[in-house]
């Protein structure tokens, strides 16, 4: 099962360079097209590397810190899945190569994203079938290295340990610090290029769009290239790290709730979530290559199609999966029979649980319903009222994702129980976790597919293309901001399943360790405080996140009007802006700003844990600190996510025509609140997606040094 596991995976990869080489082969355009592309390349290029470093330099003093508290610090205890230098070594090891595998696959699909842009616009000239597979297959690189090198990471890991003779049941346990290791790279990643993103963002829009009233990508705008280079580094490197990290978690939380029930499934139940993702992979494949459309057609619909295609197939791999992997003996189990079917409808439920959030992600978000006509028509009396109408439709959109989820973990833990098996009940919200995650190539592709449109059509803008070639681009770019919209949503469901999976996970590793939680008592006052500080964490973490956009964004507009006002000739025309000098503000301001909140993230859950643990009660609290930080984290990233996107197409709704359309003062209103919810939907909104992961993650690896 692990060698099917891994070759599917090198498989995924080598699928993905075919696809690499697919797209590279396009037309790369004309000389003023390369010029804009190249700048984009350079700019995207050298902000990753100095994020990197950074990263590189956090995490490997994280790593030495990890090794010491495991070999040195902490006492040996008759739990431990080895002795423990071995155990500091293995969870050390592979918290590195969690770490290093993110980095590897956020720059793999950022490179390509970053050459896929020119091919996309350069094709959308002579056919919108041909940039629509560019931008798709380009985005799927991304996608499925994402997907294959989490699962490569676990797997390998679990088949070397295998290899040396180490217990299965025990595996889990050892490589924990693999999801640890690419929460701690998706944080940074994340919030580094949100913060980088929409700072320029925010730079270009007021400087540009209101106060000089030049158009979107327009040429004439110094923050024009550090905007193009922001949708690579947020969009397609920061999610990518963000959906690896939700894998490889998953993974190896479901993995350590298939240890409990070893008695019924064996080492089957331990490998299941690594089969199950696997076949996902060969879905979100087939469903990547049916996309395609007609000069005429629906962008949005054919990569619909696509992912009902994805969507179908991960329902028939769970099907194999669960029978294959999940069927008891029926002699020694026969209440247990039939057990398998009920897990399959698990991961159904996750299925269908990423397609309403889809659905839920457009209503929200798209100008055809009424939350972003109501904010678009609010914008007619000005700004104020554009701002309070999309913080009421930001609140108001948390109520049906929590119903969804809510229905999501109820619906599979009681299938779960359903089952046969005892004390299945966690087992089968792990199953539907694997199922909402089970289209995350595809999603991922689609995701990535955003920031490609989104630059095509910027060196289309730039290069001076005819005005029916735009067009074409423009098509493309809604759709791109409506897959980047659905993504988010999909990554806060994902989120939250996956949280709760970690969560069981947490509790199976401290009874493992002798603190057995049957439940957790807020009554207690040190453990009530714990959950006090996780609701805390998340208010505090998002406005962090939000104040480096706003400082970053401060050194973007004063150099925007410095050049402006210096050179007259750039609004003329006639003279060149210069964009590399706002590419390095943002860069600088943007690395320097991620740290804080990033620090203050890793450091509250273990500073939590080490404080209440000498009042007695460290792991309770620390259970605490993760429910309710998970339940305020998942409704506010809803609110950021969904209040931002709104926001976002309210202004585009305007400029189709409606209230006045392009450049009157309604549209000015509602430029005003797109920036007011671009750092919320782009910077702490994803960033705490991750969050919420991170700190399950982060507990789980150091759940040892609570009990």
């Amino acid at each position: 099962m692990i060698l099917f596991v891994i070759a599917i995976s090198l498989g995924s990869l080598l699928f993905a360079v075919y696809l690499a080489r697919y797209v590279l082969r396009f037309d790369s355009g004309t000389s003023a097209m390369q010029e804009i592309s190249n700048a984009i390349k350079e700019g995207a290029e050298a902000f990753l590397a100095r994020q990197n470093k950074t990263i590189g330099f956090l995490a490997a003093v994280l790593a030495v810190l990890i090794f010491l508290l495991y070999g040195f610090v902490r006492s040996a205890n008759p739990a431990d899945p080895v002795p423990p230098l071995q155990l500091a070594f293995w969870t050390t090891l592979s918290f590195v190569f969690g770490a290093l595998s993110s980095v590897i696959a956020g720059y793999v699909g950022m490179w390509v994203s970053i050459r896929a842009n020119i091919r996309t616009a350069a094709a959308v000239r002579t056919s919108l079938n041909q940039a629509l597979r560019a931008a798709l297959r380009g985005g799927a690189v991304s996608g499925l290295f994402v997907v294959a090198m989490s699962l490569l990471g676990v797997g390998g890991l679990y088949a070397l340990l295998q290899a040396m003779g180490h217990d299965p049941q025990k595996i889990p346990f050892t490589i924990v610090g693999y999801g640890f290791g690419a929460s701690f790279v998706a944080l940074f990643a994340q919030l580094g290029g949100g913060i980088y993103t929409k700072a320029a963002d925010v730079g270009a829009d007021l400087v540009g769009k209101v106060e000089a009233g030049i158009p979107e990508d327009d040429p004439r705008n110094p923050a024009v290239i550090a905007d193009l280079v922001g949708d690579n580094v947020g969009d397609c490197a920061g999610r990518g790290a963000d959906l690896f990290e939700s894998t490889a978690a998953e993974n190896i939380g479901a993995m350590i709730l298939g240890v409990g029930l070893y008695p019924y499934f064996g080492l089957k139940g331990i490998l299941f979530p690594l089969v199950a993702r696997a076949l996902g992979l060969i879905a979100s494949i087939i469903g990547i290559m049916v996309v395609k459309t007609d000069e005429k057609g629906d962008a949005m619909a054919a990569l619909n199609r696509g992912y009902y295609v994805t969507s179908f197939l991960a329902v028939v791999g769970f099907f194999i999966a669960t029978r294959w992997l999940l069927a008891v003996d029926a002699s020694a189990h026969p209440e247990a029979a039939s057990g398998w079917f009920y897990f399959f409808f698990c991961g159904v439920i996750g299925i269908a649980t990423a397609q309403a959030f889809v659905y839920i992600t457009q209503y929200y978000t798209e100008y055809k319903y009424r939350p972003v006509k109501s904010i678009a028509e609010a914008s007619q009396t000005g700004p104020a009222t554009n701002i309070i109408a999309g913080f009421a439709v930001g609140l108001e959109c948390t109520a049906i994702p929590v119903i969804v989820i809510s229905a999501a973990i109820i619906g599979s833990y009681y299938l779960g129980n359903m089952s046969g098996v005892p004390h299945a009940g966690l087992f089968g919200t792990a199953v539907a976790t694997m199922g909402m995650l089970g289209t995350a190539a595809y999603i991922l592709a689609m995701d990535t597919f955003g920031p490609i449109t989104d630059n095509a059509g910027g060196i289309i803008e730039m290069s001076g293309q005819p005005e029916e070639v735009r067009r074409k681009t423009d098509r493309l770019d809604a759709v791109g901001n409506t897959t980047k919209a659905l993504t988010k949503g999909y990554a806060i469901g994902s989120a939250a399943l996956a949280a709760f999976l970690l969560f069981s996970a947490y509790l199976d590793e401290v009874a493992h360790y002798g603190s057995k939680l049957e439940a957790v008592n807020i009554a207690k006052p040190e453990v009530f405080v714990g959950g006090l500080l996780g609701a805390m964490l998340v208010f505090l973490f998002s406005g962090l996140a939000i104040r480096a956009v706003g400082k970053a964004a401060y050194y973007v507009i004063n150099e925007v009007r410095r050049q402006f006002r210096e050179n007259p000739n750039i609004l003329k025309g006639t003279a060149k802006p210069n964009y590399g000098r706002c590419v390095d503000i943002v860069t600088v301001g943007a690395l320097k700003e991620m740290v804080l909140p990033g620090v203050i993230a890793v450091g509250m859950p273990v500073a939590v844990g080490v404080i209440f643990r000498l009042f007695g009660v460290g792991a309770e609290a620390v259970a605490a600190f993760l429910m309710v930080g998970t339940i305020a984290g998942v409704l506010m990233a809803t609110l950021l996510n969904n209040g931002g996107g709104a926001w976002d197409n309210a202004k585009k709704f305007i400029e189709t025509g409606q209230y006045g359309g392009k450049g009157s003062d309604t549209h000015k209103a509602a430029v005003v609140g797109d920036t007011v919810g671009d750092p919320f939907k782009d910077t702490a909104g994803p960033s705490l997606h991750v969050l919420i992961k991170l700190l399950s993650t982060i507990t789980l690896v150091l759940a040892p040094l609570f009990v």
